[in-house]
């Protein structure tokens, strides 16, 4: 009988490959001050069109199709019909490509490590890539339709911290077009001054957190004009994952030297009760309304988060 009601329980929380959590400290609180957690899910897609959903590094939102994109760090790109209102009404895949060359040839394993991702007003689809640097547009067979000129400081890979720490996050502004970021800054950047790029040359500056090694991982623009910016910080099992939602005002921050307002949204700490993983990916889904996915690494003991929140206005 105990089994019997635990199947039922399970199986009223699972919903079409997700299933309800929570990652608060407290249970069954979903209020901040920054802002609200309005529905929380882990997801378990398995395979979509015979590709492997895992390793998630960022998500963009067509608003006219009502399409969400998943990237995924393989070079892997996954479609999901999907509706929001005050809970994720639907999430159903749709199917998945890989992001190969304009040739149809893959790249190679070492040039496919797509982290950033992006959408346009007109549905266009953009992701960045670390490994060799490179920001590329894509059709919906995967095929990389236009590679872009980097500004010239991004071109060069030794002006990196590691190949692994390069063009992480990628968003379309509707004034300056697509922005990017690298995980860490730049090798004559100070390791706390984070740089947000224009593909024209434009730059803006933020401080990065406090916690030791925080990362940009991901970046959307918000309803205002101005970007919600993610951090992570990971320095080793024994230490605390911190993720940190942030407001970054590029609007009104003209001193070319200067550093940009920012203003907290929400730290989520490990050490502190929250129950998260690996956030790399942000996506705006509606007006004050985002989701956020966390990448599994491809191992059994993380989790796929997939986590929808309105930030307060």
């Amino acid at each position: 009988m105990k089994i019997v009601l635990f199947l039922a329980s399970f199986l009223g929380l699972l919903q079409g490959g997700m299933l309800n959590t929570h990652i608060a400290p407290t249970l069954n609180t979903t209020q901040f001050k920054g802002m609200t957690l309005l529905d929380q899910k882990i997801l378990l897609f398995k395979n979509i069109d015979g590709l492997k959903f895992s390793e998630i590094s960022d998500l963009a939102y067509d608003h006219n199709a009502k399409k969400l994109y998943f990237v995924s760090d393989e070079g892997k790109l996954f479609v999901f019909n999907a509706l929001f209102s005050d809970k994720i009404e639907t999430l159903n895949a749709i199917g998945g490509v890989e992001l190969v060359k304009n040739s149809g040839k893959k790249f190679q394993r070492w040039r496919r490590d797509s982290e950033g991702l992006a959408i346009n007003d007109k549905g266009e689809v953009y992701a960045s890539f670390e490994g060799r640097a490179k920001i590329g547009k894509f059709d919906q067979k995967g095929r990389m339709v236009k590679q872009y000129t980097l500004p010239k400081k991004l071109r060069n890979p030794d002006n990196y911290r590691s190949r692994n720490k390069s063009l992480e996050a990628l968003t379309w502004h509707p004034k300056y077009g697509l922005l990017t970021a690298t995980e860490w800054p730049l090798k004559h950047k100070n390791k706390k001054e984070q740089t947000i790029y224009a593909l024209n040359g434009k730059e803006w500056y933020f401080k990065a957190e406090a916690e030791s090694k925080s990362a940009v991982v991901a970046m959307e623009v918000m309803d205002d004009g101005n970007l919600l910016v993610m951090e992570r910080s990971f320095t080793g099992l024994m230490n605390p994952l911190v993720i940190t939602l942030k407001k970054i005002y590029l609007i009104g921050c003209k001193n070319k030297k200067g550093l940009c307002q920012s203003e907290l949204i929400l730290k989520m700490n490990t050490h502190q009760g929250w129950d998260i993983d690996n956030f790399e990916g942000l996506a705006r889904v509606g007006k004050h309304r985002y989701v956020m996915v966390s990448d599994d690494n491809d191992n059994f003991f993380q989790k796929t988060l997939f986590v929808y929140f309105e930030v307060a206005h």
